[in-house]
């Protein structure tokens, strides 16, 4: 079992930057790929970024790409989302995830584990 804590969410306007943090507990960290998910209000939960369990092999969405950066600390069991020139169509909550395999997915259906969310604003 894998314990999920996103914080990090907020009230920001266009062009500023916000980092989530996903603080894990539960059984060995570098086990899972971890992901960042978000879910607007009426649209599907949508993927947003991936890591492998070493953090060698990264991938983004596209319309983050360039601005959003996903990291992980092994050490801190935790992972991040780094959120420059936010927009408001970043507006969403975001979800940190932990796969069942070490490997980046996209798929929500291959996470096992999930954080309870956080809410990220951004006004225009």
């Amino acid at each position: 079992q894998v314990q999920l804590v996103e914080s990090g969410g907020g009230l920001v306007q266009a062009g500023d930057s916000l980092r989530l943090s996903c603080a894990a507990s539960g059984r060995t960290f570098t086990s899972y790929a971890m992901g960042w998910f978000r879910q607007a209000p009426g649209k599907e939960r949508e993927f947003v970024a991936a890591i492998s369990w070493s953090g060698g092999d990264i991938t983004h969405t596209d319309s983050v790409k360039g601005r959003f950066t996903i990291s992980r600390d092994n050490v801190k069991n935790t992972v991040y989302l780094q959120m420059n020139r936010l927009k408001p169509e970043d507006t969403a909550v975001y979800y940190c995830a932990a796969a069942v395999g070490r490997l980046p997915t996209t798929s929500p259906a291959e996470y096992a584990y999930w954080g309870q969310g956080t809410q990220v604003t951004v006004s225009s």
